[in-house]
């Protein structure tokens, strides 16, 4: 697929394996500690307004428990390329607010009511509120690349929030359609989630004045990252429940949204599982025991467990795309964090 690229490992390969004790952000986020403060001073500075509603509504997303991992990984991007400028803490608030906006504005698009274990915004201040509070945030992302003078800083970001709207619009028309390929729900996730991985991962070869070499290793690092968070986020839907992954299981089940195990399943199930997941999609069977239905057929079917296999081969792209950097701390947090994104799974 054309949106995940592929780079040759110059250096040595990481394979992706368990490890004795469980993967973890710790060391990404102990390395990017000092820098995320400024990050978050940055945030809290921006997200201000005159309009005592924005700052309100902003905060409650943004203070609400996120690992805020796209900032920290252009922070650790950075480092992994001995950047030692300052420029990278607004292009990382940057990217925090844009995924801020697209959370705010994907709440109102699916109806969502729960997110990291809290009320989404939209149910506390209504869907106009949210849309609007998800502009001003996206207004202030473009503010910061501006600040951070690169006009291809300002060209990768930017064209990322278009990708990132087409691939909202892409999974909006495949909702409830049954029939929707494996290529083309690749193509979605590669737009709406691994986009802005990417884009936060090569900024920080682009403001250290790195090689386009380093800049496509750190684009194809983030952008196969990102669909392993993906595609594990989607396996997960079916086993999680709202302590564990703030949200309630099935979720995307419920709201018909034809993700890769659903597609799996589908196409290796009977005529009578097919008559099933036909009628699930398209809203008739969303009840608890259906969802518990459809899980089993998921399982059934080796359609979670073939997802899972294909998040690790995207995760072990990531971690490859790393062999030309050095070894040292930096390159062990980012290999630790594809890791970590994988083992939410286990």
């Amino acid at each position: 697929m054309a949106l995940v690229m592929t780079a040759s490992a110059t250096g040595n390969v990481h394979p992706i394996g368990r490890a004795s004790s469980a993967p973890s952000l710790a060391p990404m986020m102990a390395l990017v500690a000092e820098g995320m403060n400024q990050v978050n001073a940055v945030i809290l500075d921006r997200m201000q307004s005159r309009i005592p509603l924005i700052p309100e509504l902003a905060g409650h997303l943004i203070a609400g428990g996120g690992k805020r991992m796209r900032p920290m990984l252009t922070l650790a991007c950075a480092d992994l390329v001995g950047y030692a400028g300052s420029r990278h803490y607004k292009l990382a608030a940057a990217v925090e607010f844009i995924h801020t906006a697209t959370l705010l504005h994907d709440d109102v698009v699916d109806g969502s009511g729960l997110r990291r274990g809290r009320k989404t915004a939209n149910i506390i201040w209504g869907n106009s509120a949210s849309v609007l509070v998800g502009d001003f945030l996206f207004s202030r992302s473009f503010e910061l690349m501006v600040e951070a003078e690169s006009l291809k800083v300002l060209k990768i970001l930017s064209n990322a929030s278009a990708v990132i709207a087409e691939g909202e619009v892409n999974q909006l028309t495949a909702q409830r359609k049954i029939d929707t390929s494996e290529e083309q729900y690749l193509d979605i996730i590669g737009a709406k989630t691994a986009a802005l991985f990417a884009a936060a991962c090569r900024i920080s070869a682009v403001v250290a004045d790195r090689d386009e070499a380093e800049e496509q290793a750190l684009d194809v690092y983030g952008r196969n990252l990102g669909i392993a968070f993906q595609l594990i986020d989607d396996a997960i839907d079916y086993e999680s429940d709202g302590a564990t992954m703030g949200k309630d299981a099935g979720d995307d089940f419920r709201d018909g949204k034809v993700t890769l195990p659903v597609i799996l399943a589908y196409a290796r199930g009977s005529d009578e599982e097919r008559t099933f997941w036909k009628a699930a999609i398209a809203g008739n069977r969303v009840s608890d025991e259906d969802l518990a239905h459809a899980t089993g057929l998921l399982r059934k079917t080796g359609a979670i467990a073939d997802t899972l296999a294909r998040a690790r081969h995207y995760g072990q792209r990531a971690i490859d795309a790393l062999g030309m950097f050095d070894n040292g701390k930096a390159k062990a947090a980012l290999t630790e964090a594809v890791e970590f994104a994988i083992a939410r799974a286990y």
